[in-house]
């Protein structure tokens, strides 16, 4: 190898040194702040997989809790539950359909407030005669 193509290589080396160490510069992280609506959403796949779990198991709580009220309602002998239907969201109840006399009503209310889980109940029971 002559000096002149020791000298060429070696430049070309050194210009391929500094390309590369301005473009590792131009990557490197800035110490400036960002503004917070330049932040990127952090709805990610993970995010989104996390918050159809907890809506999968909010559902399954909901129809437990349903389930719950169901059965005693129909422990309760003074309830015909025939007619009725209970709905549960999150805590929050309501019995829908009809029974045939307002004190079945009432003790419909009373069973489905006792059982745990229940944070609140809707009565939407209408009064409705056993031939009707």
């Amino acid at each position: 190898m002559n000096l002149h193509q020791f000298a060429l290589t070696a430049g070309a080396a050194l210009a391929l040194l500094t390309l590369d160490v301005h473009a590792q510069q131009a990557v490197a992280p800035s110490s400036a702040a960002v503004p917070v609506s330049a932040a990127p959403e952090p709805s990610s796949t993970a995010d989104k997989t996390a918050e159809k779990a907890a809506l999968k198991a909010q559902r399954k709580a909901d129809r437990m809790l349903e389930k719950a009220v169901r059965y005693a309602l129909a422990k309760d002998k003074s309830v015909d539950v025939t007619r009725i239907n209970v709905r549960a969201r999150s805590g929050a109840v309501t019995l829908l359909g009809s029974v045939p006399q307002q004190d079945q009503s009432d003790a419909a209310f009373h069973v489905a407030q006792a059982v745990t889980g229940v944070t609140s109940v809707e009565n939407a029971l209408t009064i409705k005669a056993a031939g009707q």
